[in-house]
């Protein structure tokens, strides 16, 4: 987008704009991701694109930098003492970092409510979500609710010969048909969800 009204200038000369483009940045957290709406202004003659050291840094410790042919910065009242760039900077490599669109989801979705320990260093908290991000399939969704986790069941075997266990022998509880309904509403959804098997369940 242009910039129109808006001059700008550094510590030693006026800096001419290009224009400004917005981007959305998401730093992920278990806690809760950050979403900052954030503009970056393109210039035309900024030459510092080497010292990243933030405005209010440079005011706090009274550092002014001059950004003519012959680089250079000053601390402090004491301006004659002058300190120079280095002639040849190396060569900056850029590094991008490879986003995992599924894992920045699980960590946003599933992680929202997490509370891990407060204790653990940055880079425990990176190998904790790591492993949770790669056993993502034992936990719930939408479509099993009660997650994947295997190794639980329990088979129970029924007497149905004779003579039967005396529970077998008890009445069945009376109930209405409203009441047989919903009951086989609820042992269907237990079924569908794998807690209960019929006895043909292969």
């Amino acid at each position: 987008m242009p910039i129109e009204g808006i001059k700008f200038s550094s510590a030693s000369q006026d800096i001419h704009p290009l224009g400004i483009f917005e981007a959305a940045m998401i730093f992920p957290h278990p806690s809760g991701s950050i979403r900052l709406k954030v503009e970056f202004f393109v210039m035309n003659n900024g030459a510092s694109q080497h010292f990243i050291l933030g405005n209010d840094y440079l005011n706090i410790y009274g550092i002014v930098i001059n950004n003519h042919k012959d680089r250079y910065f000053t601390i402090g009242e004491n301006k004659r003492q002058k300190f120079a760039f280095p002639p040849e900077m190396r060569e900056i490599t850029i590094i991008r970092q490879v986003k995992n669109v599924n894992k920045e989801k699980f960590v946003s979705d599933k992680l929202i409510e997490a509370q891990i320990n407060t204790e653990l260093t940055l880079e425990m908290k990176k190998e904790l979500i790591e492993i949770l991000f790669q056993y993502r399939e034992a936990f719930s969704s939408d479509n099993k609710p009660l997650g994947a986790i295997k190794g639980h069941e329990v088979d129970i075997m029924l007497n149905g010969e004779r003579p039967y266990p005396p529970l077998l022998r008890k009445p069945a509880y009376p109930a209405s048909p409203r009441a047989r309904e919903i009951l086989k509403s609820h042992i269907d959804e237990l079924v569908k969800l794998g807690v209960l098997r019929n006895v043909w369940h292969n």
